[in-house]
């Protein structure tokens, strides 16, 4: 660890399906280094993959500062599928006391990393809308979420829970079951469809349906709703209505008193609707909520993080110092 009078030196560790992003920053706001791994998320490709990636992103940060691993001050990872597979959870959580050397870390879901960047690591609530979603807020030491059991049966007001009912329109104005809305031209120019039936070679035959490849199609029905197509804009209004619900939920489970007023932000590319947006603040309306633009990208709130679990959080100057220092960073 660092010697008395110098500032924390705080690692934080953003997992995600695409990449794993990592943040070094000190207790006084310094953003040290960043750095990009490949994606650790290990369900189906085994869990060693998680000790491979952070080893990789560790050693990169390790060598840009000549900071060792012993000298961290704390640590938080935030993995994709943390506590999705109970019989994993003792294996993820003994993987960086091995890279790190030390047992100064915390391990737990990448949504807590979401929340925290967002919120800049205080009390209140975010909601994740990207491929899958759902809500992480913390109260008073204690965390919930809510949602994220997955596309089959859940991640409303999601990417793929958009596109699937993107595609569900597209087939009903083909068949005549729904008026013909811009959408049916935009899809098609987007997968090069030689006939409308093709999609059902496109996604099931070619994209087995792959969750990734399938909520990739959720600007198409973004670009639709702006086209002027009804359907598309009443799913995205939909969309943005359930988001909502699913932060009203979290805020009663975690106690909050009736007119205490709960920070609320949001992450994802969903939120880059505005149909989305707007559907998301009316619910709200008349809500005891302060809603708040995302404050930093998901990696810095993972260090933030990690700073407050170590007794040593950064002051609200030092935070809102490295929401410039972070700007454009790749995580």
């Amino acid at each position: 660890m660092r010697s008395n009078g110098e500032p924390g030196v705080f690692l934080g560790v953003d997992g995600g399906g695409t990449k794993t992003a990592f943040a070094l920053l000190t207790g006084d706001g310094e953003l040290l280094t960043t750095a990009l791994a490949p994606s650790c998320y290990y369900l189906g490709r085994g869990i060693d993959l998680v000790e491979e990636v952070l080893r990789a992103g560790v050693a990169s940060v390790c060598g840009e500062t000549g900071i060792a691993p012993g000298e961290f001050t704390h640590a938080f990872v935030g993995l994709p599928g943390y506590g999705e597979v109970s019989a994993d959870v003792e294996t993820l959580n003994a993987i960086p006391g091995r890279v790190l050397g030390h047992q100064r870390y915390r391990c737990d879901n990448d949504m807590v990393a979401g929340w925290a960047g967002s919120l800049g690591a205080v009390d209140g609530v975010n909601v994740i809308a990207g491929t899958g979603s759902m809500t992480y807020g913390e109260r008073a030491g204690r965390g919930l979420r809510v949602g994220g059991w997955g596309e089959l049966f859940d991640d409303e007001g999601s990417a793929y829970w958009i596109a699937i009912r993107g595609l569900n329109a597209f087939a009903r104005m083909s068949d005549g079951r729904l008026p013909t809305g811009p959408l049916r031209e935009h899809l098609a120019d987007h997968l090069r469809l030689a006939a409308d039936l093709d999609l059902v070679d496109v996604v099931l035959n070619r994209w087995h349906g792959d969750r990734m490849k399938v909520a990739s199609l959720a600007p198409v029905v973004t670009a639709a709703a702006a086209g002027g197509d009804t359907e598309c804009a009443r799913i995205l209004r939909d969309a943005g209505t359930r988001l909502a619900d699913l932060v009203r939920v979290t805020i009663d489970r975690l106690g909050y008193a009736p007119g205490e007023v709960v920070p609320v932000s949001w992450s994802g590319g969903v939120f880059a609707s505005e149909e989305v947006r707007a559907a998301f603040r009316e619910r709200l309306a008349g809500a005891s909520v302060d809603l708040r633009d995302p404050l930093l990208p998901p990696v810095v709130g993972a260090a933030l993080y990690a700073a407050r679990l170590s007794g040593e959080p950064l002051r609200t100057e030092a935070v809102h110092r490295l929401r410039t220092r972070a700007t454009g960073i790749d995580a």
